[in-house]
């Protein structure tokens, strides 16, 4: 069985977080560290949400400003959205977005963006095409999502 949890519930798993998210993006884990005691420090509301088996992260996603790309007027943003490749298919992405975008939209905050080159996943959780952004250092156009 699976546990759904923001990073606020078990801020003693912040070091092993950051190093997972580095793990499997390759963004410095200092970066994830600084977004999470943001978060923890309660500077931010924009969180960090992980899905759990024993206390063992098998799927996570945050909350930022902007995932570095050209539109800064869309904000915030999910990130990092990554579930491990073995526990694929049984909806954790799905969770993970939904506790978020209704954690925040809790907190008065919506609508919420999220970058992609994913064609048909995130349409599936109720998130609509919104346009096309230019990510950092890119060639190609991403798309832009957006729950309302």
């Amino acid at each position: 069985m699976y546990s759904y949890i923001t990073l606020r519930e078990k801020p003693e798993m912040m070091n092993e977080a950051a190093a997972w998210f580095h793990e499997k993006w390759g963004v410095p884990e200092e970066a994830y560290l600084e977004c999470m005691r943001a978060y923890l420090d309660k500077e931010t509301e924009y969180g960090w949400y992980l899905c759990l088996e024993d206390q063992r992260i098998i799927g996570g996603l945050g909350v930022i400003e902007n995932d570095f790309h050209d539109r800064k007027d869309l904000t915030p943003n999910i990130c990092a959205v990554y579930t491990e490749a073995s526990y694929r298919g049984q909806g954790i992405a799905g969770h993970l977005l939904d506790l978020a975008v209704d954690d925040l939209r809790s907190k008065g905050i919506t609508p919420v963006y999220l970058l992609t080159n994913h064609t048909g996943f995130y349409e599936r959780y109720h998130w609509e095409f919104f346009c096309l952004a230019q990510g950092d250092g890119e060639s190609e156009m991403s798309r832009m999502y957006i729950h309302r």
